[in-house]
């Protein structure tokens, strides 16, 4: 038997209730920010909404996702989400930035992801696969703060086709890696449509534990991209469901809790560096 978390204690949703209450340590940023990127079609969009719908116990379409495959992104601006507490005006204290698909032959372009991680880039820009942004654009920030830039990065890769992807996506999205390595922002891997990769966990999305097939996409991954195993949160993304699903939450919840302790650990540290 696998278990990729701990054996004795698998995630549960006994942390979804201080959620409603978070509240970081330091205040040189009030909102952590965390980047989306990947192919198109790997399901950003879908995992923010998934993120939404666990939080909000319903079921959401803020960020509007395609549900077939098409050679063009189906989200073509950058745009920045909050997420909403209980109480009107109220939000939690992070944001998620949906950025358009990598492809192989166009695709929103490597050096503009780049001006995201430094923050260069403000909600609303419409990406051009044919150009970069300028400084000249009313949507480039010439002097970025640390709570203008990313605090973690999250890639969002496909279990079903991860084996077939083009290396050329794989080259950027390794590219795009190294360079946030080199800001210190920490990086995971949520890794999407396990249940189309896998029909034990199709018929039973608590089998994601034992799935011998999860476990070796996973390893997949990390050979990819370099990211460690333990980086890599295996999800299945709302996509035809009416009503909210627990084991759905669970992942989902237990994905975000990590990217939320790395970008808080990310912005300390850059707070104490300075």
């Amino acid at each position: 038997m696998w278990l990729f978390r701990n054996p004795e204690k698998p995630p549960s949703l006994e942390f979804d209730k201080p959620w409603r209450s978070l509240d970081w340590k330091n205040s040189e940023v009030g909102t952590l920010r965390i980047l989306l990127h990947g192919p198109q079609g790997a399901g950003k969009s879908s995992f923010f909404n998934s993120v939404n719908n666990a939080l909000q116990g319903r079921i959401t379409t803020r960020a509007l996702a395609h549900a077939v495959e098409t050679d063009q992104s189906f989200t073509v601006k950058c745009k920045t989400y909050k997420v909403k507490k209980d109480n009107p005006d109220s939000y939690f204290p992070f944001n998620f930035t949906d950025t358009a698909g990598m492809h192989e032959s166009g695709g929103i372009k490597m050096d503009d992801i780049i001006k995201l991680l430094n923050g260069h880039i403000n909600s609303g820009y419409n990406f051009n696969p044919l150009k970069r942004i300028t400084e000249e654009d009313p949507k480039y920030n010439k002097n970025p703060t640390l709570k203008d830039r990313i605090h973690c990065l999250v890639a969002v890769l496909p279990a079903n086709t991860i084996s077939m992807m083009d290396d050329n996506i794989i080259r950027q999205m390794a590219d795009v890696r190294k360079e946030a390595r080199d800001l210190g922002i920490p990086q995971v891997i949520i890794m999407t449509k396990v249940d189309e990769s896998c029909q034990l966990v199709k018929d039973d999305l608590t089998r994601i534990y034992t799935s011998k097939t999860i476990k070796q996409k996973m390893e997949e991954c990390s050979v990819k991209l370099g990211i460690p195993v333990s980086c890599i949160y295996p999800v299945k993304n709302y996509h035809e469901e009416r009503i909210s699903d627990d084991t759905m939450d669970i992942l989902i919840l237990d994905a975000l809790k990590s990217i939320i302790n790395f970008a808080d650990d990310n912005v300390e540290d850059q707070v104490d560096s300075d």
